[in-house]
């Protein structure tokens, strides 16, 4: 493959198509408006504040299943220990960070 430059004819056909796209209005607001998503949007959980009932409501729940976990050592139990436990500690620590802050 060579990386000279390109015949005439090929160029003049690269630079119509060029023009034309120039003229697109649509296409031109659709680049200028793009947005990269490179991850998932974080401002919202920064935001987050837990309501009161719900931490505690969470919280009971991750104790009743860590209890039964053990209990039982039902890995279906101890799953669902694991799925739950995470956004209670969060919710219990944005909770906790939002008290602290306020008062």
């Amino acid at each position: 493959m060579t990386i000279s430059r390109l015949p005439d004819h090929e160029q003049r056909i690269l630079d119509e198509v060029e023009r034309a796209l120039r003229r697109d209005r649509r296409l031109d607001r659709r680049l200028r408006t793009l947005r990269l998503h490179r991850g998932p949007d974080l401002s919202r959980l920064a935001s987050y504040r837990p309501r009161t009932p719900a931490v505690v409501a969470l919280l009971a729940l991750s104790v009743t299943l860590l209890v039964t976990g053990v209990v039982t050592s039902e890995p279906a139990v101890i799953w669902a220990f694991a799925l739950v436990w995470p956004p209670a500690l969060f919710a219990a620590l944005r909770l906790l960070r939002h008290r602290r802050s306020r008062g």
